[in-house]
């Protein structure tokens, strides 16, 4: 029912509200406050303490105007008193209060009480005057919304409490009484009215506990359901073991780590099942994701069938496709390759041998999604870096086969809490271990003043046979925004550093052509440039074994994530390597952030923090992913609650508890949820 027809909205607030994301009366009752103001103990002013946050009753005593502080500021104090004493109140640059109070009113007023010296201070408390004690928006646990410039906190309560008094009927429960039972739960009627105006913290904290709990088991309930309803009636090729796995595993030039052999074993096992596999590999930057592709495709091929690999861009696309054709040389398998870049008469040929079944293994971009791409006996889908994927691209290429066994790889780690969260439809393998060999990054965070000394660092290791990245976060000079570019940090170099000499250091950025941009990176490859510098295009998918150091300009401006990935740039051979953050910043969040870096290698601990420091929503574009967005649960803090809904869900789905009339109620609500992600995923 739209906002506008609720008592006491009308047009203009209805405007107001949809600005604030509220279309629909349901909407109004799921806009949670961000805060609440414990407004229900009122207090007298004799027993008052430092530092607490209280509501007291008072009388205004003496106005004593505005003065100027040591620093500037216009500080503006009011005298209060109660029959037990008095306590004045500070506002700063708001000469206008003292226009507001008359001496002998009486005020409710609300902050954090401070004792300087004998006197007792209230800085910048709320107040409000003809208040009244029995008025809800003046005492108790009061909500504090979002809000526009258009709207009052006063106003937006009584919104709301109109639509729990008049149309508390659309507040309908969806949870069957066996699971509030065994969960303990607060019915959804009693926690929406205790979310808004609870009658006590124990309410309050009964009720976020519900919402909390209802959010995150939907999601889980959704993503189990949604696994089910593409696997049930599905069946895929069963895959046998080749036998000729274990010549493979002797001819690869490395030896395979525990983690990669165990990853590997669980992914052909669920290909020898004629249900579809959907498994994610998550493994830190330069831990062999990559070979693991390679045995699975392999083994895919060997069994006559036909595998795809979907990478985010070109340059990993043909890095992937050099790779896997090199690990699978010797064993006579047709690998091709198809991207933006391929010439209109190789695509011919390639589409015409892929739909006559004669390609084992294919390797592309975006241009493996398009219509006419058609393949005799798809089996094996293999997705790197699947969050640079939307939901429907992801699915096109799987409608392809005939229900293929799916492999997602990323090499961006994600906390546990937020795979939990957004795999909850996938099994999960974690590669939590380095290939042999390879030594930590040495990992420092340096002020500017110090550049000239990391560039002739960049010159010893080249002097020495190795190469360098140098990372900036701007193409070329901005008069708005102070770092440094690129093309600044490539003049320096080629006329500071190595003294005019322009052959061994080159610049790549995404405003340049494919071709020229693959024609730097195999110089880069092949060794002939010595030093790249960059912006982040290099960020993901570049192997070069020789390059030993990455240096980042103006590091605050990258996330944890990116610095990460970053820095898997280098590392990737056995020689000693470093990353260098470059960052004259002063704010503590990027100080710690930078801080972080140098204290970790491990991808999943820097994940974590990220999390932390900039919430889940933009670490990973859960929208992309095809789920809700989050309005009370926090998976980073409510963990607990995500594991016993997945839980739940799980034994719920397995139990074929969703068919049960009793559990009509939810089933409706998820299939409402999910609809476009079942829908896209079973190609109805």
């Amino acid at each position: 029912m739209d906002i506008k027809y609720l008592k006491g909205v009308g047009p203009k607030n209805a405007e107001y509200l949809r600005s604030l994301g509220i279309y629909t009366i349901e909407d109004i009752f799921y806009y949670f406050p961000r805060d609440y103001e414990d407004r229900a103990n009122t207090k007298k002013i004799r027993d008052l303490k430092d530092g607490e946050i209280v509501t007291l009753i008072a009388e205004v005593a003496l106005i004593n105007g505005t003065r100027k502080t040591q620093t500037g500021k216009n500080l503006t104090s009011i005298v209060f008193k109660d029959d037990t004493g008095f306590i004045t109140g500070i506002w700063f640059n708001q000469p206008y209060i003292k226009k507001t109070f008359k001496v002998g009113e009486k005020v409710l007023l609300y902050g954090k009480v401070n004792r300087r010296f004998a006197e007792l201070q209230m800085v910048d408390p709320k107040y409000e005057k003809n208040f009244d004690n029995n008025d809800e928006n003046s005492v108790g646990i009061l909500p504090i919304y979002p809000l526009n410039k258009y709207l009052s906190q006063k106003t937006l309560r009584n919104i709301i409490k109109n639509a729990l008094i008049n149309k508390r009927e659309l507040l309908k429960e969806i949870l069957p009484k066996r699971i509030l039972d065994e969960f303990n739960l607060v019915d959804i009627q009693t926690a929406i009215d205790n979310i808004h105006f609870p009658k006590n913290k124990d309410m309050l904290n009964k009720s976020i506990y519900r919402l909390k709990f209802e959010e995150l088991f939907l999601i889980q309930l959704g993503l189990q359901y949604y696994k089910k309803s593409i696997n049930s009636d599905l069946s895929a090729y069963n895959i046998p073991l080749s036998g000729r796995l274990k010549e493979l595993k002797e001819k690869l030039p490395f030896e395979l780590t525990n983690a990669q052999s165990r990853t590997i074993r669980e992914i052909l096992l669920d290909m020898k099942k004629n249900k579809p596999m959907n498994r994610l590999v998550q493994g830190d930057v330069g831990s062999g994701k990559t070979v693991i592709a390679a045995i699975a495709m392999f083994n895919c091929a060997e069994a006559g069938y036909q595998a795809a690999m979907l990478a985010p861009t070109e340059i990993l696309a043909e890095q992937h496709f050099s790779s896997i054709t090199s690990l699978l040389k010797d064993f006579d398998l047709n690998i091709a390759l198809i991207t933006g870049s391929t010439t209109k008469k190789q695509k011919e040929k390639i589409l015409t041998d892929l739909a006559n079944g004669e390609i084992d293994i294919i390797i592309g971009t975006h241009a493996l999604l398009q219509e006419n791409v058609e393949f005799k006996n798809l089996a094996l889908v293999v997705t790197d870096e699947q969050h640079r994927f939307g939901v429907r691209q992801r699915a096109t290429l799987v409608s392809k086969g005939h229900n293929p066994h799916v492999l997602v790889m990323t090499a961006t780690p994600i906390p546990r809490t937020l795979a939990l969260f957004m795999y909850g439809d996938m099994d999960i393998s974690i590669i939590n271990e380095l290939p042999k060999g390879r030594q930590k990054v040495d990992t420092y965070f340096v002020r500017s003043t110090m550049r000239e000394r990391v560039y002739n660092f960049i010159k010893k290791e080249v002097m020495e046979g190795r190469q360098a990245y140098i990372v900036c976060p701007l193409v070329e000079e901005s008069e708005k925004i102070e770092a440094i570019s690129a093309e600044e940090a490539y003049d320096f170099l080629v006329n500071n550093t190595f003294n005019g000499n322009d052959k061994i250091v080159a610049v790549l950025h995404g405003k340049m052509s494919n071709e020229e941009k693959d024609f730097i990176m195999q110089k880069f490859k092949e060794g002939a440039i010595k030093v790249l510098v960059s912006t982040t295009v290099v960020e993901v998918g570049v192997n070069v074994p020789n390059a030993t150091v990455m240096v980042v300009e103006n590091a605050e401006r990258f996330g944890l994530a990116q610095l990460h990935q970053l820095r898997g740039r280098v590392g990737r051979g056995s020689l000693k390597s470093y990353c260098i953050l470059i960052s004259d910043a002063t704010n503590k969040e990027a100080i710690d952030r930078l801080t972080i870096m140098t204290k970790t290698n491990d991808g999943f601990v820097i994940s974590e923090k990220d999390m932390e420091l900039r919430g889940t929503g933009e670490l990973f574009g859960m929208r992309q992913h095809g789920l809700p967005d989050l309005k009370i649960a926090d998976i980073f803090k409510d963990i607990e609650i995500l594991k016993t809904t997945r839980d739940l869900a799980r034994r719920l789905i397995e139990d074929n508890m969703l068919e049960k009339d009793e559990f009509e109620p939810l089933r409706i609500k998820i299939e409402s949820m999910f609809k476009e992600k079942i829908d896209i995923t079973t190609f109805n």
